[in-house]
């Protein structure tokens, strides 16, 4: 048992074992089914070399029933076999005859792909661990499996049957994606080394505040700098006439009552919390800067921070030895209101611990070039959101809890 609440691949024997693993490859897809974007594919190698010498049989899903992009894994098990260096073998079976017969015909070394979990309609249920573990799915693979492995931590903050279910009944742990999220999160929660300052963005007013209250609270984060969507919700709650445009735009997305939530979090954090001192308005496509001091029930759209906020705002990035962003600082698909996100950017990789949180500041990451610079970059989404805003995910609970049940077993 490692140090901590979690088991992970290396408190397994798994040499000779069949591994049972839930992963998370879940892609964009274009109308004639090719992967448009093969990220998430490519972070599960680690966890399946780490298994090359066990059986290796793979759960996962592709979208959801009524989406498009609904569909069968075989495109999936092409593009992990490619870079896995050997063959993913795609069973187009989750659990009948079919599937267990390959599973119990497979040899040390082989991985194989079960067909989208999310075509059997009790998968996607919210259901307990236990309630989850009495399906038909758990009982027919269980037999055939030693290990059960959940590195889909993207997933896991839904309590649905694949994510769970297995760990009511098998020794279970992380896969190496898992592993990675919850360390560097949990450092990100925790602050690591000080200053710690969260950067928080994007238009998900809500999630933001979340996170913002949270880490403040429990004190994980020295400062919390506002940009984006989140940053006119706080602006407009300490009082700033941030225009027409931006309350009507604000009202559409159904975050006015944030207003409140954001003044709650002024009032009792407001040293702690940094918010722009001017912004950039959208003229016609064109850069305008104004001090927010300026702004007037008149102004036009804001889809940016401004110059001199993005030097304020780097200054304090650069010099904190912990960084979590997540979310853009403005419209990032525009150029000249990309600035903002870019500068931000460029300012977290010169921190000790950078962490990225998913999303749209994700994809502007990789459009610079400066994954390979950041500490984390994480695959969550909403389970990352969810964990950095306190939230106790189904997923990481039942693994914990197997991992509690494994222990006391070794211990009679």
């Amino acid at each position: 048992m490692t140090s901590r609440n979690f088991l992970t691949i290396d408190d397994f024997d798994t040499d000779g074992k069949t591994i049972l693993v839930r992963v998370d490859l879940n892609s964009p897809m274009d109308p004639q089914g090719n992967i448009l974007d093969d990220m998430r594919i490519r972070s599960h190698i680690a966890t399946l070399k780490d298994l090359e010498d066990a059986k290796v049989v793979l759960l996962a899903h592709q979208s959801r029933p009524g989406k498009k992009d609904f569909t069968v894994m075989k495109p999936h098990a092409h593009l992990m076999s490619k870079h896995l260096g050997r063959q993913v073998s795609y069973v187009d079976d989750i659990f009948g005859t079919y599937a267990k017969t390959q599973i119990a015909s497979m040899e040390d070394g082989d991985v194989i792909m079960l067909e989208n979990v999310r075509f059997y309609s009790e998968e996607s249920l919210e259901r307990t661990p236990a309630e989850h573990a009495s399906t038909y799915l758990v009982k027919k693979l269980t037999p055939f499996v030693d290990i059960f492995l959940n590195d889909a931590f993207a997933v896991s903050h839904r309590s649905h049957l694949s994510v769970v279910g297995f760990t009511e009944v098998l020794p279970s742990g992380a896969g190496r994606v898992m592993e990675k999220e919850l360390v560097s999160l949990e450092r990100g929660v925790k602050g690591g080394e000080r200053p710690s300052i969260f950067v928080l963005g994007g238009a998900k007013v809500d999630d933001s505040l979340r996170v913002a209250e949270n880490v403040l609270a429990n004190g994980g984060a020295d400062r919390v700098l506002l940009t984006g969507v989140v940053a006119n919700v706080a602006l407009a709650a300490s009082g700033i006439n941030i225009g027409k445009a931006n309350m009507d735009f604000i009202k559409s997305q159904g975050y006015e009552n944030q207003i409140e939530k954001a003044k709650s979090i002024l009032a009792k954090f407001k040293d702690k919390v940094g918010l722009p001192i001017d912004v950039a308005l959208n003229d016609n496509k064109k850069r305008i800067e104004e001090p927010v001091s300026e702004l007037d029930s008149d102004s036009l759209p804001i889809n940016d921070i401004g110059l001199e906020t993005i030097v304020e705002f780097a200054s304090e990035i650069e010099n904190a030895k912990t960084v979590v962003l997540n979310g853009p600082a403005g419209v990032s698909e525009i150029a000249d209101f990309a600035l903002g996100t870019h500068e931000i950017i460029k300012a977290a990789v010169k921190s000790d611990f950078s962490i990225i949180g998913g999303g749209h500041i994700s994809a502007e990451v990789a459009h610079l070039g400066l994954g390979h610079r950041f500490s984390h970059i994480s695959t969550g989404g909403g389970a990352c959101i969810d964990y950095l805003a306190g939230v106790k995910l189904p997923g990481v609970e039942a693994m914990k809890g197997a991992a509690k049940k494994y222990q006391e077993a070794k211990n009679l």
